[in-house]
């Protein structure tokens, strides 16, 4: 299936999120933004970009500021200084509910299922932006509302067969092993069809097996859009990134390749504590 097409999001205005001329494949760009809680400053002048087609991870000791530089790009957090643009576009006064239209999608730290839908309607309500027909014709049957439906549902079992998990479509999340909820959950992003997916800690709670397989799943994604991936699993980190970046207390203290940062001494103390192997 691919990944990387946007389809227009009914109700939604496209001018405003149309990239500007020559913008298109600028990417995400995080410059000096700064975040203020009270007294914490949870990130501080940090500035980052990811282009499209590349892989790269965020790392650093918890309270670093990772989820809330996710938030930020996200419209969760308003940052008090500096800037967010996707594409060329200023993601400053864009909301939440409006990311999937912008072609962002994000994985949560948890799971983050809907309990009482099955996998396979989870993964459908990812891939509402690829609706065409509108809510009246939902209301009132139409046909091109059932057509929508047939091709939402087709859409989201592909999804579920690309990550392998095609056979627990009708099956609750609750019944279902904790690494197979992820692979739902990263489903329900991919069949968005993003041109950039921002992956928070997608490896907490998974063995060596299922962390093998996410690693090739994200290796995949190299090229075909922009990945952000925070993750304390730094075997993972450094065998699927182009770059990384390293926070710590909210401040950008390193960047670099993963054989760079795994070497650089402001990371050893800061975080790693001993050198991490990347090839492995």
């Amino acid at each position: 299936m691919p990944l990387g097409v946007e389809v227009p999001a009914e109700g939604y205005d496209q001018n405003a999120v149309t990239a500007h001329d020559g913008a298109e494949e600028e990417g995400l760009r995080i410059d000096a933004v700064t975040v203020r809680f009270g007294g914490l400053t949870a990130l501080d002048d940090v500035s980052l970009s990811v282009s499209p087609g590349e892989v790269v991870g965020v790392i650093g000791p918890n309270g670093a500021g990772k989820t809330t530089l996710f938030n930020v790009v996200c419209g969760f957090v308003r940052p008090e200084g500096g800037t967010v643009t996707w594409r060329g576009r200023s993601l400053r006064t864009v909301r939440p509910h409006d990311l999937a239209a912008l072609g962002i999608a994000r994985t949560l730290q948890g799971v983050g299922l809907f309990a009482g839908l099955t996998a396979l309607e989870n993964v459908m309500a990812g891939a509402e932006r690829r609706r065409r027909a509108g809510l009246a014709s939902a209301l009132l049957g139409l046909p091109r509302s059932d057509r929508d439906e047939r091709a939402l549902r087709a859409a989201a079992l592909d999804a579920l067969d690309a990550l392998g998990v095609a056979d627990v479509a009708q099956r609750l999340p609750g019944t279902l092993p904790f690494p197979v909820q992820k692979r739902v959950a990263l489903a329900r992003a991919l069949v968005a069809q993003p041109r950039l997916i921002l992956l928070d800690e997608p490896a907490g709670g998974l063995g060596g097996d299922d962390m093998q397989e996410l690693g090739e799943r994200i290796r995949a994604l190299r090229g075909e859009m922009a990945v952000l991936l925070v993750e304390h699993h730094m075997d993972l980190v450094m065998s699927v990134c182009d770059r990384v970046v390293v926070l710590d207390f909210g401040r950008h203290i390193a960047e670099g390749t993963p054989a760079e940062v795994r070497s650089d001494p402001r990371v050893l103390d800061a975080y790693l504590g001993v050198e991490v192997d990347a090839a492995r």
